[in-house]
């Protein structure tokens, strides 16, 4: 899947612009549909076989009811968030920053959310999977910060790959792996960064900033720990509702059908 922004800042986009009018829990369609979970896993792992890096599709999209499992740590996720009644752009560019963004843009969204530097860090493993187009890293490759000069923090010999994979005036829909295990979830993203070999500004800045850096380092060096940082911060921003009204839809790419009258009274 090609992913232009962190996968962590469009989670919290679906967080606040659906709602949920009842508390989220495991089970929430046991007696409504009872099959459900079952059905959504199944679908969820004909896929990846099918196409591997979907699982990036689906971290992206976890607040979506499903039970989660891409490879790498798993947890039970809390059912029953209802969709928005309406789409809103403006809303979700409040809380999308482009992959220009550095640490400290990126550590005041999460505080404004509750959710601490180490959450942020964590999450940003989500980028363990997927890719990101050229489009998102031509300006570090030719024109970091209107230098003219690449960003000095890219490892020399991995700027040489991303210069043949994204040419100044190239394609800049092609795509490239987020690290280099573009398929597994592990720690594989945070030992790039180390390295220097971050395919997002918005990445790579996690280790040249001191409050972030030291986090890294931790995750990079304890699968584990990283894991376990991981699922809790997940829990976390699944607990986020916008508290608007919303509905469960009965079919997930449009709103639900609503009586005449109820048209005329909104």
């Amino acid at each position: 899947m090609s992913a232009p922004l962190p996968a962590f800042l469009l989670l919290i986009s679906i967080a606040f612009t659906s709602a949920s009018a009842v508390p989220l829990q495991p089970g929430f369609y046991a007696e409504t549909c009872p099959e459900a979970e079952f059905i959504v896993k199944d679908v969820m792992r004909r896929n990846m076989i099918r196409e591997p890096r979907s699982a990036a599709s689906v971290m992206r999209f976890q607040f979506h009811d499903c039970f989660v499992n891409s490879g790498g740590p798993d947890w039970e996720v809390k059912l029953g968030r209802e969709d928005s009644l309406t789409a809103s752009q403006e809303d979700a560019n409040n809380i999308m920053p482009s992959p220009r963004a550095n640490a400290s843009l990126l550590m005041d969204l999460f505080e404004s959310y509750n959710l601490s530097v180490k959450d942020m860090v964590a999450l940003s493993g989500s980028h363990s999977i997927g890719q990101a187009r050229c489009f998102s890293i031509v300006f570090r490759l030719y024109n970091q910060s209107g230098s003219g000069k690449p960003d000095p923090t890219i490892e020399a010999r991995y700027k040489e790959k991303l210069n043949r994979l994204c040419p100044l005036g190239g394609d800049e829909n092609v795509t490239g792996d987020l690290d280099a295990t573009p398929t597994m979830f592990d720690n594989r993203y945070f030992k790039d960064l180390v390295a220097g070999r971050g395919f997002l500004n918005s990445d790579q800045t996690l280790y040249t900033f001191p409050e972030t850096r030291k986090y890294v380092a931790l995750f990079s060096q304890d699968q584990r720990t990283f894991f376990k940082a991981f699922v809790e911060g997940m829990i976390k921003m699944g607990d986020l509702q916008s508290g608007r009204p919303g509905e469960i839809r009965s079919n997930c790419r449009m709103v639900n059908r609503r009586p005449v009258n109820a048209l005329l009274e909104s």
